[in-house]
């Protein structure tokens, strides 16, 4: 346990801070799945749409530091050749 006060105090920080932290993970990966699902249906207008939606789920998630700017763009590199090829087989 923690004696000093400032420790607890980082402790309960710590444990709002994962839960935030978490939350936004898991609506970057639901963001990301859905694209990838609308993609594999074919559906090229939603997928277009989810994806313009990801993008700034990705970007916010990025800004706050959950992970790094470059995996940030790399991931909508990624979704975003897949939207495009989706759009180029039409």
């Amino acid at each position: 346990t923690v004696r000093i006060a400032s420790g607890r105090k980082r402790a309960r920080q710590e444990v709002q801070l994962n839960a935030a932290n978490a939350s936004l993970g898991s609506q970057y990966r639901s963001a990301v799945k859905g694209v990838q699902k609308a993609v594999v249906g074919g559906d090229k207008g939603k997928a277009a749409e989810l994806f313009k939606a990801a993008q700034s789920v990705i970007d916010s998630v990025a800004d706050k530091g959950i992970f790094h700017k470059n995996k940030a763009a790399r991931h909508k590199s990624r979704l975003a050749a897949k939207v495009k090829a989706l759009a180029l087989a039409a």
